[in-house]
């Protein structure tokens, strides 16, 4: 795999003044154990770097567009737009995957396609563009990725089914199956939103909410496998 600096800076709409920063956001581990290691590193620590401006970022926008919700609806929507699906859907517009220095190995195993991979050095790459630029470069990249998303929370579960997946996690680890409670319904009859809790043992364990009842159940599935899986790496 080649890096093409100028296209990828070209996808990003940002010249960075530092290119090594933006060489070290896209250089995975197995390529830098095969090259021997490097002055310049991997992108592991550029990504937990970006994570958190990621985090700022969506927070403020989110903060900024959604004047009328509370706190937990703010997260949960920052929490899908942050999944590793999402961000890896996002790096595929940019066509990152194309520009990944990956090991041998990795490469051959379709590493540049891995959804892992795409979402950490997406992270890398926005904590590139912060350190390089500041604030408002990183600013730009994510108000451009992630903005029509924010602006159609609903869309962000119609691309997998969370139910499906909840219930098959839940049965391979031994839980009982989940219950969707409707606990709210809101709204005029042709701008209807609708809330589900997710109740897991009678335990409340998430939330979702949409235009349709199917939204908003996908949306709860969403949080509390997100939430579950968490807790579990967290464990072991």
């Amino acid at each position: 795999m080649t890096m093409n600096v100028q296209q990828l800076e070209a996808a990003l709409e940002y010249t960075f003044h530092d290119q090594r920063l933006l060489v070290q956001a896209l250089t995975h581990p197995s390529y830098l154990h095969e090259a021997g290691g490097s002055a310049g590193g991997d992108y592991q620590r550029l990504e937990f770097l970006g994570d958190a401006v990621l985090g700022l970022l969506l927070a403020e926008m989110l903060y900024e567009s959604y004047p009328e919700w509370d706190e937990g609806d703010l997260s949960q929507l920052r929490s899908r737009l942050a999944g590793q699906d999402v961000l890896a859907d996002r790096a595929r517009t940019l066509s990152i995957g194309d520009h990944i220095l990956l090991g041998r190995g990795e490469e051959m195993t379709g590493g540049q396609e891995k959804d892992s991979i795409l979402a950490d050095v997406l992270e890398a790459l926005i904590a590139a563009l912060y350190r390089d630029g500041g604030l408002p470069a990183a600013r730009s990249l994510v108000i451009r990725l992630f903005r029509a998303l924010a602006a159609a929370p609903e869309s962000l579960v119609l691309g997998r089914d969370s139910k499906s997946e909840l219930q098959e996690f839940l049965s391979s680890n031994g839980y009982p199956l989940p219950e969707y409670l409707l606990i709210e319904e809101s709204g005029p009859p042709h701008d209807r939103l609708f809330r589900f809790q997710i109740l897991v043992g009678g335990a409340v364990l998430g939330m979702g909410q949409g235009k349709s009842k199917k939204i908003a159940q996908q949306a709860a599935a969403a949080e509390t496998l997100e939430k579950l899986q968490a807790n579990i790496g967290q464990s072991a």
